[in-house]
């Protein structure tokens, strides 16, 4: 099985685990990854890196996110969405103006604290268990980056958004937030991921479909390694440079234009060979390995 990227469509009520255990039944590979954790109540894209792929978790799962969520005004819930308990509700609801003025102070820099049912750690243990088992403990804010948010539809007591945010950023917790801000409470209704940096979920395979295929037909929907960070610069080399990179020996390129700490793809025929860092321009670049890949 070739080493790349593999585009599902999650469905809810399935966890991003249940979906990695499956293509590695599906694709006869043990070696999968992820790009980011979708709770088993939201669809969309989840991005499965194989094999030589997982190697580009580093340089991927930092890469902005892009969501459409659906908002229910005047209902809290202990999780923050539709999967938990109510705690309060609340009949004063704004008009779709004080939404829209809510929503635009939320782009750009701002502090999150992650909710009580979250997998961050606490004293050595995920929060979620620790809530579960009753505990309220005190988690540390955290600052995240909201890219853009565009309030999409307003039928109170509903609206629905699209948001591309930064990595570590809490959609529930986004929604929670607004309500607070518009005075009614509120919580997360319905998640969809639609991008996860350059990846698309239009792109993306069905789950079901993914158990219904040959691994031939799978094999045809994996992005090729070399494709798969097209943010960095691709540099050619030829057999023997590859080599070099490949045993972790720094090489100097006479490549143009480069930038002192810049990150590239380095390519032998088609083939990925490494993410090199660029160091010391004089006399000539040289192209420090940081990840280097096996060949195909």
């Amino acid at each position: 099985m070739t080493s790349g990227i593999l585009l599902i469509d999650k469905p809810a009520g399935v966890t991003s685990f249940e979906v990695v255990r499956r293509a590695r039944r599906a694709l006869g590979i043990r070696k999968i990854g992820h790009l980011g954790t979708l709770d088993p109540f939201a669809t969309g894209l989840l991005p499965l890196c194989l094999l030589e792929a997982t190697k580009l978790t580093p340089y991927l799962m930092p890469e902005p996110k892009t969501y459409r969520a659906r908002v229910k005004l005047g209902v809290t819930t202990d999780t923050q969405d539709a999967t938990g308990t109510v705690t309060d509700r609340s009949e004063a609801l704004p008009t779709p103006k004080q939404i829209y003025q809510a929503a635009a102070n939320f782009v750009g820099e701002v502090t999150q604290v992650p909710p009580q049912y979250s997998a961050v750690h606490y004293q050595g243990q995920r929060a979620y268990r620790l809530a579960r088992r009753g505990e309220t403990v005190e988690l540390a804010p955290r600052t995240v980056t909201i890219y853009d948010l565009t309030v999409n539809e307003v039928i109170i007591p509903e609206f629905t958004l699209t948001v591309t945010c930064s990595q570590g950023t809490y959609i529930r917790t986004l929604a929670q937030d607004l309500g607070q801000v518009l005075g009614c409470g509120a919580h997360l209704a319905a998640l969809r991921r639609l991008a996860v940096g350059p990846f698309k979920v239009e792109n993306s395979l069905p789950l079901a479909v993914l158990t219904e295929s040959s691994r031939e037909d799978l094999a045809g929907r994996i992005i090729p390694l070399p494709l798969c960070l097209p943010g960095l610069r691709p540099i050619e080399v030829d057999a023997a440079a590859a080599r070099q990179l490949r045993q972790g020996r720094p090489l100097v390129h006479g490549a143009a234009d480069l930038q002192p700490g810049e990150q590239v793809r380095v390519l032998v025929e088609a083939e990925l060979v490494a993410v090199a860092q660029v160091k010391n321009l004089t006399p000539q670049p040289v192209l420090a390995p940081v990840r280097v890949f096996g060949s195909s």
